[in-house]
């Protein structure tokens, strides 16, 4: 017999575009309020949406491992607290229940996320784009960013790793519909972040 999907937690269609963006590290407060640990230093995403996938723990990793424990969470309210999120949700109403999703991660479509303004990018549509530099060379596809403080870095993934400040002086163009991004960059050039 399959296990019971917890009261909170709302059987619903996964979304083709769902994107993870934060972990549910704590419980906060006695009346079911969660703790969530977002994945970008600014969660637009998270306060983007009402409604969040949630995948528990005990599910395998990724979206494509949906079973009853994965499911929707709607989001009553949610604001910044320090470094986290709290949050709290309609059905969760104790703390109990609210611990039992201690390591869950939370998704949500790529479609809810807020417009980005003119010159800014998630960094979830920069992976996998190609980079090309001036002299039309082939340096790699981007496989991460890192976040340095002053800037992200570019982890660009070739026979070696090159990794490339994300920064006006370098960023020559960026095409989310070609999926290529143009950099005043030399292929044995490398950075340190």
């Amino acid at each position: 017999m399959p296990p019971i999907p917890p009261p909170f937690i709302e059987p619903a269609a996964w979304p083709d575009d769902a994107i993870e963006v934060a972990v549910i590290v704590d419980a906060w407060g006695v009346k079911g309020g969660i703790r969530i640990k977002p994945y970008s230093a600014d969660p637009k995403a998270l306060f983007s949406s009402k409604r969040w996938w949630v995948q528990l723990p005990a599910t395998m990793p990724g979206p494509d491992c949906i079973s009853s424990q994965s499911g929707l969470m709607r989001v009553i309210q949610a604001r910044e607290q320090s470094d986290t999120i709290v949050a709290t949700c309609q059905d969760l109403t104790d703390r109990d229940m609210a611990l039992s999703l201690k390591g869950a991660k939370i998704f949500v479509p790529r479609t809810s996320f807020p417009t980005a303004a003119a010159d800014e990018y998630y960094w979830v549509d920069l992976i996998g784009m190609r980079v090309i530099n001036r002299q039309e060379q082939d340096l790699g596809t981007v496989s991460d960013l890192i976040q340095t403080g002053p800037h992200a870095v570019l982890r660009v993934q070739a026979p070696t790793e090159i990794l490339i400040p994300f920064v006006a002086a370098y960023i020559d163009d960026v095409s989310l519909p070609q999926r290529i991004i143009r950099v005043d960059w030399e292929a044995d050039w490398h950075a340190t972040p």
